[in-house]
């Protein structure tokens, strides 16, 4: 079937042309949402509202502007974005508060050798308790240096320079 006969059907509401149209397209949408989102239960979920949200938007597409293809892929590319930039993206990436490993490090008997001779121990038990707050929000919890700043209650300015001067202390203490 000749595609713009497609896209037009798909146009008019036709369920076979959407049909159509998905099975011609969803491996290549959910690949693209997949290489931003970096998983493929999301990929899959947001490819699916990308074909929705065409279907509801389908007499905003015009071939005089470009290929329905590329017309699905900023769709997509925008879902996927806007999905990065979610809380619910960004409460999934977060990692474990770092007051839970340092306590692991300082009370653990089950650490080996071979641990404590990276010095992991050390370097965390000798940071400034102002250094393991900035630490804790910029790399443990994900947090933006403005998202850290109004958590902190400290101009933005002031977490950037403790950022720096704190990561310049762990290169010190790694010889780096």
């Amino acid at each position: 079937m000749d595609l713009e006969l497609l896209i037009l059907q798909f146009q008019k509401k036709d369920v076979k042309a959407y049909e159509k149209l998905y099975n011609m397209y969803c491996d290549s949408i959910s690949g693209i949402v997949n290489n931003i989102v970096k998983d493929d239960d999301v990929a899959q979920e947001i490819t699916q509202d990308v074909f929705i949200k065409a279907w509801n938007k389908a007499d905003t597409y015009s071939s005089s502007k470009g290929r329905f293809f590329t017309w699905l892929l900023n769709i997509a590319r925008n879902a996927a974005i806007d999905y990065t930039r979610s809380k619910k993206f960004k409460q999934s990436k977060q990692n474990h508060n770092a007051d839970f490993f340092v306590d692991i490090l300082e009370t653990s008997d089950s650490l080996d050798t071979t641990t404590d001779t990276i010095g992991l121990k050390e370097f965390v038990t000798k940071l400034g308790d102002k250094c393991k707050a900035v630490i804790e929000l910029l790399y443990f919890k994900g947090f933006t240096q403005k998202e850290a700043s109004e958590e902190l209650e400290m101009p933005i300015g002031t977490i950037k320079t403790r950022n720096r001067n704190c990561i310049g202390e762990l290169r010190t203490m790694l010889g780096v």
